[in-house]
């Protein structure tokens, strides 16, 4: 068995059409998405529900609800948790791996991810899976484990990675320190 390479976070996006008969999903229509490792890599498949095979769950899978793709570029048009969490995301960096769970969870709660599973992986680390509830993608997060003592200084780099201040900030001149 090939190992699984928990380093790949990208986002999979819902299929505009089922994996096996090919029929495109109508808006509002219920669908099964599928997780699979597959020669190196996290594929994601969504099948109609027809075709849904449920002996067959691959590593992870949910039931969900087609939405017709909302244009990116309104989804995306100033920096919030969700685009940095996409930016972040993106580059792939080890060292991303506690502000992108802290995005993913702040995410969660403000209803925008909802957690569709939790994996184990070969190195032991745990893999969230997060769809995006408008837009049916899907986000593989690294569950970093942080302890309480770790919270603090994470969240303050989302702050400023949000482009607020941190906390223990000097004012500005004429700011109260108070």
């Amino acid at each position: 068995m090939a190992r699984q390479n928990t380093d790949n976070w990208s986002v999979r996006k819902c299929a505009k059409a089922c994996a096996k008969c090919e029929k495109d999903f109508e808006d509002k229509e219920t669908l099964h998405s599928r997780l699979s490792f597959d020669e190196g890599e996290y594929v994601r498949k969504d099948f109609c529900e027809a075709c849904w095979n449920k002996d067959d769950p691959g590593l992870s899978s949910w039931k969900t609800v087609f939405m017709v793709p909302v244009q990116q570029e309104e989804a995306v048009k100033k920096e919030n948790a969700e685009s940095l969490l996409r930016k972040l995301v993106a580059k792939e960096n080890e060292e991303d791996l506690n502000a992108i769970f802290i995005l993913a969870v702040m995410l969660e709660r403000k209803r925008i991810l909802v957690e569709r599973d939790v994996q184990t992986a070969e190195d032991g680390r745990k893999l969230r899976i997060y769809e995006h509830r408008k837009t049916n993608e899907s986000f593989m997060v690294v569950d970093p484990e942080l302890r309480l003592t770790e919270l603090e200084h994470v969240q303050e780099k989302v702050v400023i990675l949000l482009g607020g201040k941190p906390r223990n900030a000097e004012p500005e001149s004429g700011e109260s320190a108070i």
